[in-house]
C-alpha cells in the first residue's frame, strides 16, 4: 500500500474510492477520537519523575512518541521497567487511574469529528472503536465524547491474542462486524496502530494529532490528514460516494 500525503491527492482519492461499495469505518480512540495525548504524557512525566527515572530527568516529548504512545500497557512496561515487569505492569495501572482523572475533565474530540460521524450514520455504515487502552479508559473516552451509541461493537488489544501493532484487533473488528476488508477503512494516529491496521489489509488514513508526519509515514498509511476537517478527507470521501453512486 503506497502512503499519499497533500502532493498526491489522487491517489489518495482513489485509495477510498475502490472501497465503494463502503460497509464500515474503524477508529482508533486515543488521539484519533480526542487529543488524549498531551494527558498521557503529563501523567506519564509526573510519575517517572516522582520515581527518580531517568535521574529524575522528565521525560521529552520525543521519548513519549518513540516509547509510549500508540503502544500496550505491556509493552510500555517492558521499556520503562526492563528489569521488574510486575512493577511496571503496576506502574501503568496507577498511571491509567491518573489518565482518567485528567480526562474526565479535559478530554476535547478532534476537530470535525462530528461532521465525519453524520456521514457515517447517515449512509448507514457499521463501525468499531479498535483500541489497545485498558475497558476503562477506552469506556471513559467513549462516553465522555458523546459516542458510546455511535460504536456497534469496541475491540481492546487486552481482548485478543496479540496487540497493535499486530492485526489481531482489526481481524477481530471485521469479524464480530461481519464485514469485509476489501469494504472498511481505518482512522489511525500512531505508528502501532497504523502498522496493525495496514497488517489487517485495510486502508488507513492516518492522522497527525501529535506524531510527526515523517514518523507516521514510515507506518505506510494509506494518506495524512490533518483532522477531520481536511479537505483530503472529504474530497476522498466524495469520490467513495461516485464510485458507490456509480
Amino acid at each position: 500500500m503506497t502512503c499519499s500525503t497533500g502532493e498526491n491527492s489522487v491517489e489518495s482519492k482513489d485509495a477510498l474510492a475502490k472501497l465503494a461499495p463502503l460497509e464500515a469505518v474503524l477508529f482508533d480512540v486515543d488521539g484519533t477520537l480526542c487529543d488524549s495525548d498531551p494527558l498521557h504524557h503529563y501523567a506519564f512525566r509526573e510519575m517517572l519523575q516522582e520515581i527518580g527515572f531517568n535521574d529524575g530527568v522528565p521525560i521529552t516529548e520525543d521519548f513519549f512518541v518513540e516509547n509510549i504512545a500508540g503502544k500496550h500497557n505491556i509493552d510500555i512496561a517492558k521499556i520503562l521497567f526492563p528489569d521488574d515487569l510486575p512493577r511496571g505492569l503496576k506502574f501503568c495501572e496507577d498511571k491509567e487511574a491518573m489518565f482518567r482523572k485528567l480526562a474526565s475533565e479535559q478530554l476535547k474530540p478532534i476537530s470535525g469529528l462530528d461532521k465525519v460521524k453524520k456521514w457515517i450514520e447517515d449512509r448507514g455504515l457499521k463501525r468499531a472503536a479498535v483500541t489497545n487502552a485498558p475497558r476503562e479508559n477506552a469506556e471513559l473516552m467513549i462516553s465522555k465524547l458523546g459516542l458510546s451509541d455511535f460504536f456497534q461493537v469496541v475491540i481492546l488489544g487486552d481482548e485478543c491474542e496479540r496487540a497493535k501493532p499486530f492485526p489481531d484487533p482489526y481481524f477481530k473488528a471485521l469479524e464480530m462486524l461481519k464485514v469485509s476488508k476489501d469494504h472498511t477503512f481505518v482512522f489511525e494516529d500512531s505508528v502501532s496502530g497504523i502498522k496493525a491496521g495496514v497488517a489487517a489489509g485495510l486502508p488507513v488514513v492516518g492522522l497527525t494529532t501529535r506524531n510527526p508526519e515523517h514518523v507516521l509515514l514510515e507506518a505506510n498509511p494509506t494518506f495524512l490528514i490533518k483532522d477531520y476537517d481536511d479537505p483530503k478527507l472529504w474530497s476522498a470521501l466524495e469520490e467513495l460516494d461516485k464510485n458507490k453512486d456509480a
